[in-house]
């Protein structure tokens, strides 16, 4: 059997790839911590971010569309934020069984604590980085995702 080897940029993809998912358990793990004394974890506050940066109400299958998640784990999240009391679950016009998922008042004031609480981290953190490396960073990663959701 004939193995076929990597390119260069393959090769070299591999490895931010690998960094990636390392990189995206310590975000994950730092932003548990961060967001803890408010009651958050940060699947919580993703959810969060993502109904208070939408245009307007959304059902759940549309905010884990946008998120790339499993909409299963999204409307189990949605369940417990709607439990909590920081999302109201409304009628939808366009469907019955699908309703729009909104932050409350107490939601709006978790997420921006939590957004309070990640500037000064986030700062320190990009302490050293020029805002060039990012942006390019980022293109990769932007560039990336677009190729795998083709």
């Amino acid at each position: 059997m004939r193995k076929v080897k990597r390119t260069p940029a393959g090769e070299a993809l591999t490895d931010l790839m690998l960094d990636l998912f390392r990189a995206t358990s310590l975000i994950l793990t730092a932003g548990d911590r961060l967001v803890a004394p408010l009651g958050l974890t940060s699947a919580r506050w993703q959810i969060l971010g993502a109904i208070g940066s939408a245009e307007r109400p959304q059902p759940v299958s549309w905010l884990a569309r946008d998120l790339g998640a499993n909409r299963q784990n999204v409307q189990r999240i949605v369940n417990d934020l709607n439990k909590d009391g920081l999302v109201a679950l409304e009628a939808n016009p366009h469907h019955r069984r699908a309703q729009l998922v909104v932050l409350t008042d107490k939601g709006k004031r978790a997420f921006e604590a939590a957004m309070d609480l990640q500037a000064p981290w986030v700062n320190d953190l990009a302490d050293g980085f020029l805002v060039r490396d990012i942006g390019t960073v980022r293109r990769v990663v932007m560039t990336l995702r677009k190729k795998l959701e083709e």
